[in-house]
């Protein structure tokens, strides 16, 4: 079998793309290098930890849901805190109702919660898409282009920049980023990021770099790429073959958050490379602990229960056994996990195995999950409006 030709390894590492700073309306990026909005994970406490490490770039807050900002919920009232240390205050928001979008988006500017805003439109979950959201929107382009519009009205008034986030289609039968990447531009976006798997691919297989390519060709904004950026030569690859004017990591950092300083070395030319050994490691779980002590106001068993996937992402490889990752998700405070840490040798070094290697979900989804009837037309109608923005409670949970 003939090597993938979007394999980074097919790029020589020595081979360093300029990447040139981003401007966004009123912020600048200085390294166009962005941490994916991911549910669960980019919360403050591991933005500040990937910030600390990598350059000057966009650390995304994970998805806020406009009708749970809207409702005030208190969940997503705590995913809108940043802390002091971070430099751009990027927040995500989703939604599928243009109106409510727009009065989340309004919060934001009145009570000044972010400096940028991306938008939803590739989150593949069939919880968010069979209610017409997140990858499945962009085919309905009435209400892909009234959401932007109206948010970005908002956010104009205030300086705040605003960019989408989209994927290739729902399937390959069903494309739509050409045409939704030229709605966000012409309604005002001003970059748009491209995960290159289509809904159908979900998370599998290797994304497809050509489109990000065919998008930056088509676009006068500024376009970046995401998908299968496992370590830093594999985002030197993506710049070279697409000629994207950034790179958005998402699954790679997860339990790896010194990915971001070997890409901020990459874009250098500098060639070192961080691998660090398992007491590093433990040092980076014991800060990522007390952050998140911090994020939810004290309460260690609440840290540490939302800590336990990052252990199993930061462990990944190294020989400690399963009863020692059973322990660990077992911890409940600050003493079980410092007891846990202190079992364990922190002279293993990094394993080779896992270096720059795939992690988190790479499944196919069996099935696109979609509201009834919604590849019939590229418009809804009025029946089916009130079908979507409907008062679902599910929307207001987070």
């Amino acid at each position: 079998m003939g090597e993938d030709p979007r394999s980074p390894r097919s790029i020589e590492p020595d081979q360093v793309p300029h990447m040139a700073p981003v401007q966004l309306g009123s912020i600048t990026v200085p390294t166009p290098v962005v941490l994916s909005p991911m549910a669960g994970v980019t919360n403050w406490p591991f933005r500040v930890i990937c910030e600390e490490y990598g350059p000057d770039g966009l650390y995304v807050a994970e998805m806020i849901t406009a009708r749970a900002l809207v409702a005030r919920n208190p969940k997503a009232l705590r995913l809108c805190h940043f802390a002091p240390s971070e430099k751009i205050r990027s927040l995500q928001l989703y939604g599928v109702n243009p109106s409510i979008t727009e009065q989340a988006a309004k919060i934001v500017v009145d009570e000044g919660m972010a400096d940028h805003v991306d938008l939803n439109f590739g989150c593949p979950v069939p919880k968010v898409t069979r209610r017409g959201g997140g990858s499945a929107l962009p085919w309905k382009t009435d209400i892909f282009t009234e959401l932007i519009s109206r948010v970005v009205k908002v956010c104009d008034a205030a300086s705040i920049p605003v960019t989408a986030k989209i994927r290739v289609g729902i399937d390959h039968n069903h494309e739509t980023f050409l045409e939704a990447g030229h709605i966000a531009q012409e309604e005002g976006c001003k970059a748009v990021t491209l995960h290159a798997r289509t809904t159908a691919e979900y998370y599998g297989g290797h994304s497809d770099w050509s489109r990000i390519g065919e998008l930056k060709a088509s676009l006068d904004i500024p376009v970046f790429g995401n998908g299968d950026i496992w370590g830093a030569e594999d985002a030197l690859a993506m710049v070279r073959q697409t000629g994207c004017d950034g790179v958005a990591v998402g699954r790679g950092c997860q339990g790896r958050p010194w990915l971001f300083a070997n890409i901020k070395n990459a874009f250098e030319g500098n060639p070192e490379r961080i691998n660090p050994n398992l007491g590093e490691v433990c040092r980076i779980i014991r800060r990522h602990a007390e952050l998140l002590t911090e994020f939810y106001e004290g309460d260690e068993r609440m840290a540490v229960h939302d800590l336990r996937k990052h252990i199993a992402w930061y462990l990944k490889g190294f020989p400690v056994g399963g009863s020692t990752r059973k322990a660990f998700m077992e911890c409940e405070n600050m003493a079980d996990l410092e007891r846990e840490m202190g079992n364990l040798d922190p002279s293993i070094e990094y394993p080779p195995r896992v270096i720059d290697k795939p992690r988190g979900r790479v499944r196919f989804a069996k099935k696109v999950h979609l509201p009834y009837g919604w590849l019939d037309a590229r418009t809804t109608t009025h029946e089916e409006r009130e079908t979507l923005f409907g008062d679902d409670p599910m929307d207001a949970s987070y």
